[in-house]
């Protein structure tokens, strides 16, 4: 697994969307027992958070300790920084094991197989993410060029399971069909620019070219925006199983 976000783990915390309570009630409306959860690559702890309202005990895993370090400290959460594909628990301890956004940088048959040795027979796995957001039409025409053509080559190749809503993912489990969600927001120019300071191409394409790449279309971006109706919508991402 790659750590493409150590270095803006602040910024992350800070500026990456929550999920929908929505989403969050749908998955655990698979769930028929709420005692442990897991929540793996869990960053800033956003999904450990929401589950620590509804289970006895939620473990969170990622591989980047300066993330752990800025998510939020709950009694019944315990975090671990240890990989997605090696992890030290018992053989079926989980009714429920979570990824949010980060599923794409796993080596798939590696997790995979320890998601089955780690989740109970009747657990479920709910792999989460959010898509590329849309706002106003001429906002829209500055970013899509600045995600495709300016940071384009920059993003890793794993980004392609993204841009096509995880559908293209490997899962080896019982699907179960899940419903459709949005997640929108009203956002202040630093918000969008703190967002888009979070995209691990702008962190590549900052290395390669010592040059902030936003510094190219802020100006732009910035009177776009305020012309605008400030509504960022993302397409949410997900998809349910249980073990075969």
């Amino acid at each position: 697994m790659k750590d493409n976000f150590s270095n803006q783990a602040p910024q992350y915390s800070k500026f990456r969307p929550h999920y929908p309570q929505e989403l969050i009630d749908h998955v655990l409306s698979f769930v028929k027992n709420k005692d442990t959860a897991l929540d793996v690559s869990t960053g800033n702890g956003q999904v450990a958070l929401a589950l620590s309202k509804h289970f006895h005990m939620v473990y969170a895993t990622d591989i980047s300790e300066n993330q752990l370090l800025h998510a939020p400290k709950i009694i019944n959460v315990i975090y671990k920084n240890q990989s997605a594909e090696a992890t030290d628990f018992h053989d079926h301890q989980f009714d429920l094991i979570t990824v949010a956004q980060a599923v794409h940088w796993f080596d798939f048959n590696t997790f995979y197989a320890e998601v089955y040795r780690i989740l109970k027979p009747n657990g479920i796995i709910a792999i989460l993410g959010y898509g590329l957001f849309s706002t106003n039409s001429h906002s829209d025409k500055i970013l899509l060029d600045f995600y495709h053509t300016i940071v384009g080559p920059f993003w890793d190749s794993e980004r392609k399971y993204l841009d096509e809503n995880y559908k293209t993912i490997p899962f080896p489990f019982e699907e179960i069909e899940a419903e459709p969600f949005l997640n929108q927001f009203k956002w202040n120019f630093d918000q969008l620019v703190g967002y888009l300071e979070t995209w691990s191409a702008v962190e590549h394409y900052k290395a390669h070219h010592n040059l902030n790449p936003i510094d190219l279309i802020r100006e732009e971006l910035e009177q776009s925006w305020k012309n605008g109706d400030k509504k960022v919508t993302f397409p949410m991402l997900l998809r349910v199983g249980k073990l075969k």
